[in-house]
């Protein structure tokens, strides 16, 4: 592994187009776990100028868990329209009431239709017959000791700049800010260390005239405040290039910029490109998909590696084939951190009895997946987030011990 070199992640705001579809279809996948928590759910979303387009499959019977739902994301839909409501609910909390994207003035389209049986019957449990997976596919997991969440610090930096802004756009503290955003961050790595941030960029939307003479000043200098307070000023220094709405103007954002769909942001979702992806998307998924749900124990596994400090650095890719409940395959990689040998950590993985053999149920049943929790998901990353009641349950890192006794076993 070279020991010097730069390195970039990027991350997008909760107001970019892509994002906004994201929201949109696991608030969909929630809706209906709060129904039946063995709902299928595999919905897609299409934003652009004023219009919103929802399509896909779903299963669901069950009564509607208002009281859950409500827990969950602080309302809850009435009985008309209720996936409508969900819709533009979302969006109305993203902050978009602009002319060419308004949560309340937008159309709305939708076209979701009930589940293949054909695929019903590769899933579904039935006689000997345990759950398969829902798809075949490859999903990582990765963790790195660089940062307190166990995320590239290029990628949780990158976050974080989003959500500071964010926060202050809904608190009125930065009201000239619009909800479209991007940021990127390249830091210095020496022995495997970040070291320097070389280069930070910032393009926010803004409202109008934020673009020239005093304005624009003070919108930069909000931003550069913003990366002040969020990385270390041990990373920062003179040397350090800040490109902010490189561009000029950004008046114009969100689905009225640019068409946005479901699942296009998979590396700012997972570790920035610090870690391979399997190539399927998270949002609008039921945990079922194994896309969804395999990855996260492949990062739950990682995660509870690198906190067991059993290694600085842990890869894992789990396979599945539609239909089939145990996966194809385990693999670990410490990138020659590891304390142990990667071979002896995968036999450790298979002996923790309660991950029920890495398959689609044993899964769910051990994070608990069966639940409406994945609206939070969808922006500023699904890994890196703080374990808190039902909500990212793959974080938790209470395997570490357990981890430590296979092997010495």
């Amino acid at each position: 592994m070279r020991q010097s070199y730069l390195f970039t992640s990027e991350s997008v705001s909760e107001g970019h187009p892509d994002k906004v579809a994201d929201q949109i279809s696991d608030a969909v996948v929630d809706l209906f776990l709060a129904k039946d928590p063995e709902a299928r759910v595999a919905c897609e979303t299409l934003v652009t100028t004023q219009r919103i387009v929802i399509g896909g499959e779903i299963r669901c019977k069950g009564v509607y868990d208002e009281q859950q739902f409500r827990d969950t994301h602080g309302w809850a839909p009435g009985t008309r329209d209720e996936i409508e409501q969900v819709v533009r609910h979302t969006v109305q909390r993203i902050g978009y009431e602009q002319d060419g994207f308004h949560w309340q003035t937008a159309s709305f389209e939708n076209h979701l239709h009930g589940q293949s049986a054909h695929i019903a019957q590769g899933v579904d449990a039935s006689g000997n017959k345990d759950e398969g997976a829902g798809d075949q596919g490859i999903m990582f997991g990765y963790a790195t000791d660089e940062t307190p969440d166990y995320l590239p610090a290029t990628l949780y930096y990158s976050h974080k700049i989003l959500q500071q802004l964010a926060a202050d756009r809904h608190s009125g503290a930065a009201s000239f800010l619009e909800p479209d955003a991007k940021s990127q961050v390249t830091l210095r790595y020496d022995g495997g260390v970040p070291v320097a941030a070389t280069a930070i960029v910032v393009s926010t939307q803004h409202g109008k005239g934020f673009d020239q003479g005093e304005r624009e000043a003070e919108l930069k200098s909000y931003v550069k405040a913003v990366i002040a307070d969020v990385l270390p000023a041990t990373l920062l220094s003179d040397e350090t290039v800040y490109h902010i709405n490189p561009t000029g103007a950004f008046e114009i954002g969100g689905p009225q910029g640019d068409a946005g769909l479901t699942g296009r942001k998979i590396i700012v979702d997972t570790y920035g490109g610090a870690a391979p992806h399997g190539g399927g998307a998270f949002s609008g998924k039921d945990p079922t998909k194994v896309d969804r749900s395999a990855a996260y124990a492949a990062r739950y596994l990682a995660k509870n590696i690198v906190a067991a400090g059993l290694a600085k650095r842990c890869t894992i890719q789990l396979a599945y084939a539609i239909g089939v409940s145990e996966p194809l395959s385990l693999y670990v990689d410490t990138h020659g951190t590891g304390s142990v040998g990667d071979d002896q950590l995968e036999r450790a993985i298979g002996q923790i009895g309660r991950l029920g053999g890495l398959t689609p149920r044993g899964i769910r049943t051990h994070l608990q997946l069966n639940k409406p929790i994945y609206s939070p998901t969808a922006a500023y990353g699904h890994f890196g987030r703080k374990a808190e009641g039902d909500l990212f349950p793959w974080e938790k890192t209470d395997l570490a011990d357990e981890l430590k006794a296979a092997l010495a076993a």
